[in-house]
């Protein structure tokens, strides 16, 4: 029997469930105390399930796919930070190669981003015309871990602002093929006018969804659509506007106004029932391991802090059909120095990290 760590305090198996005690033999939990065990380590706080950051591109900064060495690095970032679980949504890179190493985070892939031509960042997505989104969804489908990643609205330099970029028609065929093929869907939406058509279309989340009003959170809401806001990436849009500003001043307007309304507009979601979970956007501008100061973020908003923190542990999990602290469950969690539900700002600081069994951290 490998060495046996004991983690003794207050175990957050769930936002009720809570214990005094776990036990990880062989790289599992436990909750039976083991009785051969001879070499034994103990962790003492409070302790969750690792992080789950729900928007993430590993592989990836703002000129596209990057050597290994970096996304090594960007995955270690997210991990030392709490990190453990990783929704990456959208990389030109090829990352299986971290599913052989079990000191990095366990990452759910969403394929390439695919997008409309000329209406994306240069060389992170197959950009293609609307005849062709079926196949690319299809090819990304099987290329992914049961998602697909869409471009929903970008910049049309002949409008000046955002966009919708697909048609009704060829969104609802692209979803449809997508279900059929066992993947779920999600697209990024910083704008209004794509919002209705993709979820009547069957959408099965929304990426940032700044541009959600009133009038279509009743739609949201019914048909259970997520959305994962990314707070920490949209802190970014005054800045983003103020240098695209002379050549496009009515996008620069639109995206502060976006920017102006993002916590009631997080808050009204959660406040209908949508569901909401965390996401940063790292990989490309944007740094890795900032899932902890999204939850605070989603805190700013409005959210009480125990919704707030199972958006990035018990309930993200659940989401993504992933386990969390359950008997006979990988021991991926992080420990703290005090109750992460008093104040989640001690999400930013973990005090111990333990992944597959082992404390890295």
């Amino acid at each position: 029997m490998s060495e046996v760590l004991h983690v003794k305090g207050r175990v957050l198996v769930g936002p009720e469930d809570i214990r005094d005690e776990l036990w990880v033999v062989d790289g599992r939990i436990s909750y039976d105390r083991p009785t051969t065990a001879r070499d034994v380590r103990t962790v003492q706080g409070w302790t969750l399930p690792g992080l789950v950051d729900a928007h993430c591109h590993v592989g990836l900064d703002q000129h596209g796919a990057v050597p290994q060495d970096v996304a090594e690095k960007q995955a270690l970032t997210d991990r030392d930070a709490g990190t453990l679980l990783i929704r990456d949504a959208g990389s030109p890179s090829d990352t299986r190669w971290i599913d052989d190493r079990d000191d990095l985070p366990k990452i759910i892939r969403a394929g390439r981003h695919i997008a409309r031509t000329r209406r994306y960042i240069r060389n992170y997505a197959h950009e293609i015309e609307p005849d062709d989104l079926v196949a690319y969804v299809a090819q990304e489908a099987s290329r992914g871990d049961g998602w697909v990643k869409l471009v929903g609205d970008w910049i049309d330099r002949d409008l000046g602002d955002l966009s919708a970029c697909w048609p009704r028609d060829a969104a609802e065929a692209a979803i449809a093929e997508a279900h059929r093929l066992g993947a779920r869907v999600t697209a990024h939406c910083f704008a209004e006018d794509s919002l209705q058509d993709l979820v009547e279309a069957g959408i099965d989340c929304v990426e940032h969804a700044t541009g959600l009003t009133e009038d279509l959170i009743p739609l949201f809401a019914d048909r259970g659509v997520a959305i994962v806001p990314t707070l920490v990436n949209i802190a970014t849009f005054p800045q983003l506007a103020a240098g695209g500003e002379s050549k496009f001043p009515r996008w620069a307007d639109h995206l502060r106004r976006l920017y102006e309304r993002r916590y009631d507009t997080v808050r009204s979601a959660y406040d209908a029932g949508i569901p909401v979970y965390v996401g940063t956007d790292a990989g490309g501008s944007l740094a890795h391991g900032l899932a902890g100061a999204e939850v605070v973020e989603l805190v700013t908003a409005g959210i009480p802090a125990v919704e707030a923190l199972s958006a990035g542990t018990w309930a993200a999990r659940e989401w993504l059909g992933r386990p969390g602290l359950e008997e006979g469950a990988p021991a991926d969690l992080i420990v703290f120095e005090t109750d992460p539900r008093t104040d989640v700002r001690v999400l930013t600081a973990p005090r111990r990290v333990v992944l597959n069994g082992r404390v890295v951290g």
